[in-house]
């Protein structure tokens, strides 16, 4: 074999470890088999977080509160234990000065990769994520873990597509690998995975996404169920008796009650939020405040701490409680996970949505039997309807949803029946709020998104990559004489700004106007100051594209100049709006065929 060459001769130790994915990438991206390889590799590892991260939490509770599974105890062994969330919460927001330091810049979500930056994910961010959201749990704040799930699967699929350097379209699809792994181990339910990640995480779905997501689900609960996570609280459920036309029906009339407490829900955090913003205590102390509030509600019921897996199964059981029971336990968990997110702790909705939601199910049958026994479905039916119902309308994946009632029940009559409540439950939210749980958060940051759609590349195609940077111009008091001398009809471009004395925008013209209006006489004196069009309407660098065409839109121009800021309005550009519209086609065409799967193409 030849000697090798000087270039590999000085590579570093950490160059070779990057040269080995990149002697692969190439296997990945010509061989569509290959990325289903990688798929199922993101959707393993995703699987090996959630088992180190369920056992992390299950480590904390059993060190701090002496039990497992906090929701399912019947009261403290300790009025003492009820301080422990507050003592979490000072880890959070003091630990929370020193991240502030270290990393100024925030964290991104798998939803928010997606749709602005094309799966772009910092997997120190996810760690941080990840353990936050740990000792948020583990210390008995009323937050799920399957955020630091999904933040941890994603964030190792977006490290991986980073190293093999994959396209955006191929990075994002990755991602969404990363989270159909994490919820399809979490839950024991491939095909729950894999939906939540087509409807949350790539915001649709795809045929060409299904083989890498199916295989990234699969290869999650595997791993998981390998070290005894996978689905360690969900059990086989058998239904006992048919559903009539009015159980259906009752079961509707639950869904959309489900739906309207779901707004409510998170309307409560962002209320929460707001609260705290007003008050005097400073932001380090606030996840204190709010976890000694969780623990004073802990004393009443402990049903309230964690994410409520404990809690959750047994009303399935004799041991669920009266009605009332429930009704009071139903607003204190509804309350302690408000206030728990509300005032900092990391973490999700997504197990407290499945647990509330039971429980709505169960007041909803006892409230059916106590005017008509013979009316009320079955009570196991309304507690799944009720929970799936909840976590649709806040989680917003009625899919997914519909296919964890079938995996869990293997009922399929009952899937069909969840289908037709998490579809009512799904128009019902988007048309009277219009955003999940995790949109509505980045909408309260000043986030326009409402799904994981790529919408990135809109935001990266903006008015000064596109503006034409030579564009002619005239003196407003020029004559319409002067203008047709030094802008013959021949003119290389038909549209010429015009600025004032100063320098300042004033308008813009088409150079064929200024030829006719000369050749019906205008072309002494007069000025060019009637002809000029739009001089309060321009672009601005920074807009992004669709901004632009809203603005042809609205001005019914052609051409709009480009300035460079609304105070000095100095002209920098030019736009047409034939050229924007044909890249905005050409993108958005480009979009579409990456992901319908047209976009995948060999490399020689």
């Amino acid at each position: 074999m030849g000697a090798a060459r000087p270039k590999e001769q000085a590579i570093s130790r950490f160059d070779v470890l990057r040269l080995i994915p990149l002697h692969v990438r190439g296997l990945v991206r010509r061989n569509e088999a290959g990325f289903i390889g990688l798929a199922g590799l993101a959707g393993g590892i995703a699987g090996l977080s959630v088992a180190a991260l369920l056992g992390c939490a299950n480590l904390l509770h059993r060190w701090l509160f002496w039990h497992p599974h906090l929701s399912s105890l019947a009261a403290l062994d300790s009025p003492f234990l009820a301080i422990i969330p507050m003592a979490g919460g000072l880890i959070i927001g003091i630990s929370g000065i020193y991240v502030g330091k270290w990393m100024p810049r925030r964290p991104v979500d798998p939803i928010e990769a997606n749709a602005l930056q094309g799966g772009r994910m910092s997997l120190k961010d996810s760690l941080l994520i990840a353990a936050q959201t740990v000792i948020s749990n583990g210390f008995g704040a009323s937050v799920g873990l399957e955020a630091a799930y999904t933040q941890m699967g994603s964030g190792f699929a977006s490290w991986l597509g980073t190293a093999f350097r994959l396209r955006r379209g191929d990075m994002r699809t990755l991602v969404a690998c990363g989270s159909a792994g994490a919820i399809g181990a979490a839950f024991g339910a491939p095909l729950t995975g894999a939906f939540y990640a087509f409807e949350l995480i790539l915001g649709t779905y795809t045929p060409f996404g299904l083989a890498p997501v199916g295989a990234a689900a699969v290869c999650g609960v595997l791993v998981s169920k390998a070290f005894g996570a996978s689905g360690e609280f969900m059990t086989q459920i058998t239904l006992k008796s048919a559903l009539s036309p009015t159980d259906m029906a009752l079961l509707l009339l639950l869904g959309i009650i489900c739906a309207l407490f779901g707004i409510r829900m998170m309307r409560a955090v962002t209320l929460v939020e707001r609260i705290c913003g007003r008050i005097a205590l400073p932001r380090p102390l606030q996840p204190a405040a709010g976890g000694l509030i969780v623990g004073l509600l802990a004393l009443v019921t402990p049903h309230v701490l964690a994410s409520g897996h404990g809690a959750l199964f047994e009303l399935f059981g004799p041991g669920a409680g009266p009605s009332d029971v429930i009704l009071i336990t139903l607003l204190l968990k509804a309350l302690a996970s408000a206030i728990s997110l509300g005032t900092g702790f990391r973490g999700g909705l997504f197990f407290a949505s499945l647990y509330l939601g039971g429980m709505i199910g169960l007041v909803f049958f006892y409230g059916i039997e106590y005017f008509d026994p013979s009316l009320a479905p079955d009570m196991t039916v309304c507690t799944l309807i009720g929970m799936a119902a909840l976590a649709v309308a806040i989680i917003g994946a009625p899919m997914a949803m519909s296919f964890l009632a079938l995996e869990t029940t293997g009922d399929f009559p009952l899937g069909l029946v969840m289908l037709a409540v998490a579809s009512v439950v799904s128009i019902i939210v988007r048309r009277t709020f219009g955003y999940s749980f995790a949109t509505w958060r980045l909408h309260v940051r000043g986030e326009s998104i409402r799904s994981a759609q790529d919408v990135g590349w809109m935001r990266d195609l903006t008015v000064g990559r596109l503006m034409r940077t030579d564009v002619p111009k005239a003196r407003l008091d020029m004559t319409i004489g002067a203008f047709m001398e030094a802008f013959p009809p021949q003119s290389t471009s038909q549209w010429v700004a015009l600025t004032g004395p100063s320098g300042r925008y004033a308008g813009i013209v088409f150079v064929p106007d200024v030829h006719l209006a000369g050749a019906n006489g205008g072309a002494g004196t007069a000025g060019l100051g009637k002809l000029a069009r739009s001089a309060d309407v321009f672009l601005l660098p920074q807009m992004n594209i669709k901004l632009a065409v809203q603005y042809f839109e609205q001005s019914e121009n052609e051409a709009l100049a480009v300035v460079d800021n609304e105070k000095d309005r100095h002209v920098a550009g030019l736009l047409t709006e034939a050229h924007v519209l044909r890249r905005y086609t050409d993108e958005l065409d480009k979009a579409h065929r990456d992901l319908s799967g047209e976009g995948w193409v060999k490399e020689g």
